[in-house]
This record gives C-alpha cells, structure tokens and sequence, in this order.
C-alpha cells in the first residue's frame, strides 16, 4: 500500500485533514473508520508473515504457501482499498508506506527465506547460510531505496519477489543447487537498475497484466490445491506469466533508456 504516505508538516491532528487553502476541515467518522480499517487490514500481513515461519516449522510447506498467497491478496488489493477510503486525508499523520514497507519485507522476504531453508531448498551447512543471508541483505538495502519505485510506476532492481521465488522451489521441488544459483542470481538484481513490471499500477499494457496476474494467483491456488504431484501442464502455463513479466519488463527498460537518450 505505497500509496500511503506521511502527512507533511503541519498536516494537521487526528480527526482533522488541510483543506485546498491550509484550513483544516472534519472528517467524517465513518471515513476516519474505514481508513483506520484498511491501515489494519495491511497491518494483518505481519500476522500471516508469523504464520508462514511457523507453519515453516511445523514442515508444512504447502499450509506457509497458502498463507503466502493470502498476503500476496492482502498487498494486491490494499492499495485500492487505500484509495477509496481517501487514508491519506482521513488520518494524514499515520505513515501508511512504512507500515506496508514492514509488511511487506516480512512476508516477501524474511518468511520465504525461512520456509527455503525449512524445506531443504538450499544446500547445507555455511553455504546454506550464506546463500539465505543474500536475501535479507539485499532486499534490506533495496527496501531502503527512494528511487526503489520509478515515477513511472515501476520497481528499481528485482522487486524481492522471494514469495515467488519459495513457492516455485517448493512446488517445482527444484533442489538445493538450482534454488541457490537463482537466489543468488536474483540478490544480484536486486543492484542492477533494471525496470520490472508493477501490475497493479502499470501505466502501459495495465488490464492485460491485471488479467494475467490474476490468472497466476489462480494456477498458484490449484498447484497448491494439487500437491504433492501438480499438473506439469499448468506449472508450465503458470511459468508462462513469468515469461511474460521479465518481457514486458525487459520493454519497459529499453523504453526508459530511449526517453533518457531523446530528452538528452
């Protein structure tokens, strides 16, 4: 929910939001309600991130990959809910971005991290180790970014997506070594300034990437559902949509250089 931010100074005490001309004005309760409403149900995400690392401890990977999806829900539909409720007026001085910035790390990060270790998926020992700490430290330093996204909605570097990338090791049973050399690979690109695709705020190809995420959120329910031996055929089509994403990824970059090297 990045659309939340801070109040600037002066934005004026609860209850109260500034006016076109700086005179603060009432807000509704009902609003002040529903905007304290959204801001917990993004706040729920710390809950599900909990659950994830114990159901990781139980060795129920596929119970931490259901709850993985759920927060996956929770972060695709927050935002709208954020807008709609108008939270940046109703309780200007609650820091709505840094809340999901916690949330988010918590469960595209730290709690995938845990459930790639739980499950075997990286290899034993100090390299095991070292290979789970990339993870947490590069995703801390690009969650610290303030270019981290682009003005033209999109992710800076590869947008921490260890969600994704546990659930793929889990479900695909890809093997210590394969798992490590892409966690690594992806630690790597979390540094290299690529521009990757955010479907939920994408300006350019928006209702084909929302149709598509959408279908992936499904073929991530019926792998799940589908466990121990998911369909081959729908892994494939769910890889599918990875394709698709790195592609028009791939485009977003090349076009941005274009507008850099034509304003030069």
């Amino acid at each position: 929910m990045s659309e939340n931010v801070a109040a600037p100074p002066g934005g004026g005490s609860p209850g109260t939001a500034t006016g076109d001309h700086g005179a603060p004005r009432t807000v509704p309760r009902g609003l002040r309600l529903a905007g304290a409403a959204v801001h917990l149900y993004t706040a729920s995400g710390t809950v599900l991130g909990l659950l994830i690392v114990l159901a990781a401890f139980d060795g129920d990977a596929v119970l931490a990959l259901w709850l993985g999806l759920a927060a996956l829900v929770v972060d695709g539909t927050d935002g709208m809910l954020a807008r709609w409720a108008r939270v940046k007026e109703t309780i200007p001085w609650f820091d709505g971005a840094r809340l999901d910035d916690i949330v988010d790390y918590l469960t595209y990060v730290f709690a995938p991290v845990v459930l790639l270790w739980t499950t075997g998926s990286l290899p034993d020992g100090a390299l095991g180790w070292a290979v789970a700490a990339l993870p947490l430290l590069a995703s801390s330093y690009q969650f610290c970014r303030i270019d981290a996204k682009t003005d033209d909605h999109t992710f800076l570097g590869f947008p921490s997506y260890w969600n994704v990338v546990a659930f793929y090791a889990v479900v695909l049973d890809t093997g210590p070594a394969v798992t490590a050399a892409f966690v690594v690979l992806f630690s790597v690109l979390v540094f290299v300034p690529v521009r990757y695709l955010y479907p939920s705020r994408a300006l350019a190809l928006r209702r084909t990437s929302l149709v598509l995420t959408a279908a992936w959120f499904v073929s991530y329910a019926v792998l799940l559902v589908q466990m121990p031996d998911p369909d081959p055929v729908l892994a494939v089509l769910s890889l599918g949509y990875l394709g698709y994403y790195l592609a028009v990824s791939g485009w977003l970059t090349a076009r941005a250089a274009h507008r850099r090297r034509r304003d030069a």
